[in-house]
C-alpha cells in the first residue's frame, strides 16, 4: 500500500522557530473546514464542530485507505483561522467576539464527492448533525510570517507581538485572517510543551 506523508513533503510549512520570525509563500491547499464564533475555551459548539471536523477526516482517511487503488496517509494537525470584524482590535485577551474555521489539510486526492459521501456516513454512523457544515475548501495566504509558540495557550500574546512587530519592520502590513497551526494537543501535552505555529499573511 502507498503511504502519503503531508508533514514530510511540507515540512517547510509545518515547522518555525522560537523566539525567531520566518517569511514563507504558503500555495494554495485543500482543507476540510468549518466555521464558528464564540470563545473556544467556553464554547460547547466549538468542542462540537472539532469532533465533527475530526470524525470527517478519519473517514475519509479509512476510505481512500479500503478504495482500490489504496494510499495511507496520516491526518494532519488541527489548524485554526480567528479574526473580529475590525482586525486592529484583535486579542487574546477577549476571545468572546472571536470568529474562527478550524481545518485539518487534506491531500490532492480528496474530492468533494468523497467528502459529500463520508459526510452522509459520519451523520447516519454518528449522528453528529454538525457534519453538515465540514466542507472541501480552498485557502491561499500566499506571503506568510511566522514564529513557534512553545506553551500554553494563554500565553501566546507575547509572540503575537513579535510578529506583528518584525512584520512592521520589513515594511509589510499584516492581512486575512490570523492562523494556528496545533502541532500537538492539550489531550496529550502539558501545557509548557504546546507548540503552536503562528502564521500571518503578509502584503505590501
Amino acid at each position: 500500500m502507498d503511504k502519503l506523508d503531508l508533514l514530510k513533503q511540507m515540512k517547510d510549512l509545518y515547522s518555525a522557530q522560537i523566539n525567531e520570525v520566518n517569511f514563507i509563500k504558503v500555495p494554495t491547499l485543500n482543507y476540510l473546514m468549518i466555521d464558528g464564533e464564540g470563545d473556544p475555551n467556553t464554547s460547547q459548539v466549538y468542542k462540537d464542530s472539532l469532533q465533527a471536523l475530526y470524525s470527517m477526516a478519519y473517514a475519509l482517511k479509512f476510505a481512500v485507505k479500503k478504495s482500490k487503488e489504496p494510499i495511507d496517509f496520516k491526518v494532519m494537525p488541527l489548524e485554526g483561522l480567528w479574526w473580529v470584524d475590525d482586525m486592529n482590535l484583535f486579542s487574546v485577551e477577549n476571545k468572546e467576539d472571536w470568529k474562527w474555521t478550524m481545518m485539518i489539510l487534506q491531500p490532492d486526492l480528496i474530492t468533494f464527492d468523497l467528502v459529500s459521501e463520508m459526510r452522509e456516513q459520519v451523520i447516519k454512523k454518528k449522528g453528529l448533525l454538525l457534519a453538515q457544515q465540514v466542507r472541501l475548501e480552498q485557502n491561499n495566504e500566499g506571503e506568510c510570517a511566522q514564529i513557534l509558540h512553545l506553551g500554553p495557550y494563554s500565553s501566546e500574546g507575547k509572540n503575537i507581538e513579535i510578529l506583528h512587530t518584525k512584520i512592521r519592520e520589513q515594511g509589510h502590513q499584516r492581512k486575512g485572517k490570523h492562523h494556528e497551526i496545533y502541532l500537538n494537543t492539550p489531550l496529550k501535552t502539558s501545557p509548557e510543551k504546546l507548540k503552536t505555529i503562528i502564521r500571518q499573511p503578509i502584503g505590501k
